[in-house]
């Protein structure tokens, strides 16, 4: 069993991509199953599961960070692909917090960012770029030449180990080379664990307090001069 989880910011092209390599997987006759992870609504499961017949789950987070979900619920989708009959799992989360990590030692951690959103999109983005094996950065038809080489050099400044893959994702160009780096995948190991730390910790704004002001709260706050400080046991 192999997994592949692909992560960035909204309407970035991921599920595009995806759709992409489940072409390329399909007529390699390399059986699949898709997960989709999304806060409030998602129809990629169905529209996937429609053009390919592959096995497909959504999730919603709902309350919880899709990176916490894909935690919680990573192990039961793995088994699920598992006795689906499918060789590879492909995760799709939301992405939304970008101080975490969704990628799992021994799989392959795909970030798909989009060339229109700026130029310094890289430098915000943190653990789901600096931690991911390929970024692949879409929409490339809608910048200038030079626009990309800053993007692609802002990418390797923040993750200089990484694989970059340009593509049009929409005609499927860039796709291979992405479905060359899949199938070398190795196999998931169990007991699954993240990739580098997560954030300091759970905060009091995630478990609900609405109160403004550092006074109101505990766990590791910040001053508006940028000092870090700790309240509670």
């Amino acid at each position: 069993m192999k997994l592949v989880i692909f992560a960035g910011p909204p309407t970035c092209g991921k599920t595009t991509v995806i759709r992409q390599v489940l072409k390329r997987m399909a007529a390699k006759q390399i059986k699949t199953a898709y997960l989709k992870i999304d806060v409030l609504y998602a129809d990629d499961d169905t529209i996937i599961s429609k053009e390919f017949g592959i096995p497909v789950k959504k999730i919603y987070s709902g309350e919880l960070c899709p990176d916490h979900c894909n935690v919680v619920v990573l192990d039961e989708a793995v088994e699920w692909a598992e006795q689906s009959g499918a060789s590879f799992l492909f995760v799709e989360t939301a992405g939304l917090c970008l101080r975490c990590s969704p990628y799992v030692e021994n799989s392959l951690g795909i970030v798909v960012l989009e060339a229109t959103s700026g130029m310094n999109l890289p430098r915000k983005i943190g653990p789901m770029l600096t931690l991911a094996d390929i970024s692949v950065i879409t929409k490339i038809d809608l910048i200038s030449q030079a626009e990309r080489e800053v993007f692609r050099y802002r990418v390797l400044e923040s993750a200089k180990k990484i694989t970059v893959v340009e593509s049009n994702a929409l005609y499927g160009i860039g796709i291979d080379p992405i479905v060359k780096q899949i199938l070398k995948t190795p196999e998931v190991e169990f007991p699954m664990f993240l990739r580098g730390n997560p954030p300091v910790g759970t905060c009091t704004i995630c478990v609900g307090k609405k109160e403004i002001g550092a006074k109101h709260h505990f766990g590791v706050l910040r001053t508006l001069d940028q000092e870090l400080f700790y309240v509670g046991e």
